[in-house]
């Protein structure tokens, strides 16, 4: 991905040199070129496809801040009731994710989304301990972060 970066960003460079503008749109020309050039060319270079990456990066941006805004409004609506009744507790979730930073990334989107927080992971990186303010069923639970986040990531890191 970054051999394609530097590629995209010397053929902008280029681009500006042949057509003697020196200008931001002259640049912003010469990048669209270059990843029309690379997207032409992919089959030569090695890696997949640069912004289909980036792209995935930009939905799992995405998919967060839809989390959390959702979170947010789920535990305004948890709090402010005459009568709240929740159930905390901490649950086991196993993973398929393998990288180190994988599991962390995983971990760090868990607990920035209100209302769970990542306690431990185990020691073979197979189960991610989450605690829940309100656990209505682990197994529901633990399928909506396998099919949110751990999906995501993993699109993302393949």
């Amino acid at each position: 991905m970054a051999f394609q970066i530097v590629i995209n960003l010397i053929i902008a460079v280029m681009w500006m040199f042949l057509s003697e503008s020196y200008t931001p749109a002259s640049f912003i020309a010469g990048y669209a070129l270059g990843i029309l050039l690379l997207l032409l060319l992919n089959r030569f270079i090695p890696d997949t496809f640069y912004l289909r990456r980036v792209w995935r990066i930009t939905k799992l941006i995405g998919l967060f801040i839809k989390e959390l805004i959702s979170s947010n409004i789920d535990i305004v609506k948890l709090v402010y009731k005459r009568d709240p009744e929740f159930e905390p507790g901490i649950f086991a979730m196993p993973t398929d994710l393998k990288n180190d930073w994988e599991i962390t990334l995983l971990a760090n989107l868990i607990s920035l989304t209100p209302g769970t927080l990542s306690v431990a992971v185990s020691d073979d990186n197979a189960y991610l301990y989450i605690h829940a303010m309100d656990i209505d069923d682990i197994d529901d639970s633990i399928h909506d972060i396998k099919n949110t986040f751990e999906k995501a990531i993993s699109e993302v890191t393949q």
